[in-house]
């Protein structure tokens, strides 16, 4: 009958040490501690398996690695194994591969694989601020496990924290963007199932709705209130709250203009198309630069400008560092102080624009159309923008700015009139 080892200390596999060769200090049931001669201790468990003497690894002995303790829970669970049959270093190497997999298949991984595929279609801001709201609301909850285990109650859960905050907004658009990783995961063969749909009906409502803007009807008033504070405003900011009322550009268009684009003598303004919104798309930019088109009443407001920040790069500087430009900041406070805060926005002078020359004017909605600057859709229609449209645009400007003109001098009863001939 073989002798049967003593089971280890605690002191004895602290001091054990060894001068020469390699030493094993037996604890018992195969496993023992190999001590060598530069003080390393490793944890090892010597068994049969299918008539071969095999061996196990455990790890190192160490304050921060494996104890004593440990060891020996590794070993039962091994010979729990052989007790059913099993090869445990079959089963750890099958464990090895499998957790490697989970890792790889992650939600986390996942996004991150589908974010670098989809980046190269984006602006740099929208591809941080993407990641930034992954980082920030799903990686947390959902990052660390497989994402084939990631079944409807679970994405409910998420995007209700999200909704516990009062980001309702947010768990919609978190929501639009996991469905969107969940299918790239299934084309890339990870995943089978994508549980956003599911959800359909589960989250709050929110309301739906555009950009708030005034309507024509609410011009009159509108411009009666502008006048009232026009007189207590920096002059860019009131070139800028007028320009904004005269032009269809966007306002991020119009606070980065440079003099540059500006040709006062000639009065042309033209927008590079790397500046316009279509032109800053990653894929299939719209290659188009875009006609301004100030009436007599704008281009005297930019030679008013000219006088104060002709010298600096931007129509518009930031006050605190002129090589930068100012933002949208100015209107919105305007716009508050007027009275019409969540009646009125910076995006909504061009919904007032539009309404006031199709309604007022008369104008076709294609026309209108191209000075927002919106792409017509088709190969002819853009060639039909460049050739056609240009005098058509410039004559509805100024009629444009004569009809603001009429209503603030309260010549203009409320009502729908053809356009000017």
């Amino acid at each position: 009958m073989p002798k049967l080892a003593k089971p280890l200390t605690e002191t004895q596999v602290k001091n054990a040490k060894t001068t020469g060769k390699p030493i094993k200090l037996s604890d018992g049931g195969g496993l023992f501690l190999l001590v060598n001669p530069d003080g390393t201790k490793y944890w090892r468990m010597a068994y049969r398996f299918g008539g071969k003497q095999k061996l196990l690894a455990f790890g190192k002995y160490g304050k921060n690695d494996v104890s004593l303790a440990e060891a020996r829970a590794k070993r039962d669970e091994a010979r729990k194994l052989l007790a059913d049959d099993i090869d445990p270093a079959q089963a750890k190497r099958i464990e090895k591969i499998t957790k490697a997999t989970n890792n790889a298949n992650t939600f986390e991984a996942i996004a991150r694989a589908w974010h670098t595929n989809k980046a190269a279609t984006w602006q740099e801001r929208t591809a941080s601020n993407v990641l930034h709201r992954l980082e920030k609301d799903v990686f947390p909850l959902i990052g660390n496990m497989p994402i084939t285990d990631i079944k409807p109650p679970i994405m409910l859960d998420l995007l209700r924290q999200i909704e516990k905050r009062g980001a309702v907004d947010m768990a919609k658009r978190q929501a639009q963007v996991c469905g969107q990783i969940f299918r790239f995961a299934i084309a890339e063969g990870k995943s089978e199932l994508d549980p956003v749909p599911s959800l359909r009906g589960a989250l709050k409502a929110t309301a739906k709705g555009h950009h708030a803007a005034i309507t024509p009807d609410e011009l009159p008033a509108f411009i009666r209130a502008f006048e009232q504070i026009e007189g207590r405003m920096y002059v860019p900011t009131k070139v800028m709250f007028r320009l904004m009322m005269l032009t269809f550009v966007r306002t991020s268009e119009l606070t980065t203009t440079e003099w540059k684009e500006i040709d006062l003598e000639n009065e042309q303004w033209i927008i590079p198309w790397q500046r316009m919104k279509m032109g800053k798309k990653k894929l299939n930019p719209r290659k188009v630069d875009h006609h301004v088109f100030l009436p007599r009443q704008g281009w005297e407001l930019l030679r008013e400008l000219h006088v104060i920040t002709g010298n600096n790069k931007y129509l518009f500087p930031n006050l605190r560092d002129h090589e930068q430009p100012a933002t949208n900041f100015g209107i919105l406070a305007a716009v508050k102080r007027m009275g019409y805060k969540g009646k009125m926005t910076g995006h909504g002078f061009r919904s007032l624009a539009m309404g006031v020359i199709k309604e007022r004017l008369g104008y076709r909605h294609e026309v209108v159309d191209r000075q927002l600057a919106h792409a017509s859709g088709d190969t002819y229609g853009e060639a039909y923008d460049r050739a056609q449209f240009l005098d058509e645009r410039k004559i509805m400007m100024q009629q444009y700015a004569d009809y603001l003109e009429t209503v603030a001098s309260s010549k203009v009863i409320a009502g729908k009139f053809g356009k000017i001939k």
